[in-house]
């Protein structure tokens, strides 16, 4: 790579499914080498490399979570503008995964709703390509930007994650409980996994699972390992 190359690691997060307690998957986080924050490490990546970090950073995460004996699968977050780059950034990702003996099947992308995306049709083309080898595709935190509803028009992920802060005190939100339950009914309809992120307390966990949510993430459950594919305790519902 042209430029000094920040040091990392990552840090994994469990999604878990909570009527039987399993993990299903681990979302990669990038962290500093002593599992500083991730704007510890991005900052020091200049603007226009950022892709191409990006694209390496995967492969790291992918060699790791093989390292540590990941046998679920493995949510690795994406900048969706790499598509529309020369340079083929999903191949090496591709190539990783087949050398630390993961399944592409198990490989789950996560484009946020907050990053701009130029041209939302060609996207939803390039993308069918990989996914059509088995690749999984995410929107993350759905409900925080203003692109969400556009990809979902355009093209139907395998899962949506729900913002945390639409999700914050949803008990006692009735404006948060109507959108959310909206966002699941559409979710039915499409045949899109929904997962609950940021879920800090019982009375958030309790009022989601009342209404069919299944996938969570959040520290209720666990905490990112740095380095580590930590467990998860799913508490018993109000």
């Amino acid at each position: 790579m042209p430029f000094s190359l920040p040091r990392f690691s990552f840090a994994f997060q469990p999604i878990v499914h909570a009527p039987s307690g399993t993990v299903v998957s681990y979302e990669a986080l990038i962290r500093g080498p002593e599992g500083e924050s991730a704007h510890s490490v991005l900052s020091g990546v200049p603007q226009g490399e950022l892709h191409e970090f990006d694209a390496h950073g995967r492969e790291v995460a992918i060699a790791l979570a093989a390292r540590l004996g990941i046998r679920t699968q493995l949510n690795l977050n994406f900048l969706p503008q790499s598509l529309f780059s020369q340079r083929d950034v999903l191949t090496p990702m591709f190539e990783a995964a087949s050398l630390s003996g993961l399944p592409i099947s198990r490989l789950v992308l996560e484009v946020t709703e907050g990053e701009v995306i130029d041209d939302v049709a060609r996207f939803a083309r390039l993308i069918k390509t990989y996914r059509a080898q088995g690749l999984k595709l995410a929107i993350d935190d759905f409900g925080a930007g203003y692109c969400g509803l556009n990809l979902l028009a355009e093209f139907q992920p395998d899962i949506l994650k729900l913002d945390m802060a639409l999700l914050r005190g949803i008990e006692r939100s009735g404006p948060r409980q109507a959108i959310v339950r909206a966002i699941l009914s559409a979710c039915t309809d499409l045949g899109i996994d929904a997962i609950a992120e940021g879920v800090e307390t019982v009375d958030e966990f309790s009022w989601l699972a009342d209404e069919g949510v299944t996938l969570f993430q959040g520290y209720l459950f666990a905490r990112p390992g740095f380095e580590a594919l930590p467990g998860v305790a799913v508490p018993p519902r109000r």
